[in-house]
């Protein structure tokens, strides 16, 4: 494109470059919706099937994590007891010049939960599992901070360039647009 009357035929390819575009996509998308269809329709099916399973899954391993948590929250108390005996017992011992009468017997705790259970279907166990949760987001370093671009573009797009955002360049970028008639 060399001159202003040049615009004109690459006006013309555009458009008709963007006429086998739209019909390439409609055809595509015509061949496709048939699968689509079908797999939305499996995918549906699917649900409606495992959501019982889901539910005995979450229900299921809610129970071992109750168990396991109250377990562990009773063999820590009994073993709090113990201590407070044990210093109740030196502390009455310093008083009466050795002579202790507290008793001493351990705590009846629950047995140990194993980390993990075997049998002959399979096995389950706990591991860990890290996750966060941002308490302070400016003491948060800049390299894990993130500008949410869906929440940005629309404004930048709408203000066209009259809003000010600190430390955001805002600037226009035109593009050629076709149209097809």
């Amino acid at each position: 494109i060399l001159t202003n009357e040049d615009l004109k035929p690459a006006n013309d390819d555009l458009t008709i470059i963007a006429r086998i575009k739209k019909g390439m996509e409609e055809k595509r998308k015509d061949y496709i919706k048939p699968f689509q269809d079908h797999v939305k329709e499996t995918n549906e099916a699917y649900k409606t099937l495992m959501e019982p399973i889901e539910q005995a899954d979450t229900i299921t391993r809610g129970k071992i994590l109750f168990f396991r948590v109250e377990q562990d929250r009773k063999r820590k108390e009994a073993e709090a007891i113990e201590a407070e005996k044990f210093e109740l017992a030196k502390r009455e011992a310093a008083l009466k010049g050795g002579e202790i009468t507290i008793d001493l017997s351990p705590v009846e705790k629950p047995e140990a939960v194993p980390n993990k259970i075997m049998t002959d279907l399979g096995s389950s166990g706990m591991r860990d599992n890290w996750k966060w949760e941002v308490v302070d987001f400016s003491q948060v370093p800049d390299a894990y901070k993130m500008i949410n671009a869906g929440v940005l573009t629309p404004i930048v797009k709408a203000s066209k360039g009259i809003i000010v955002i600190p430390g955001v360049r805002i600037f226009n970028e035109p593009i050629l647009a076709v149209n097809t008639r």
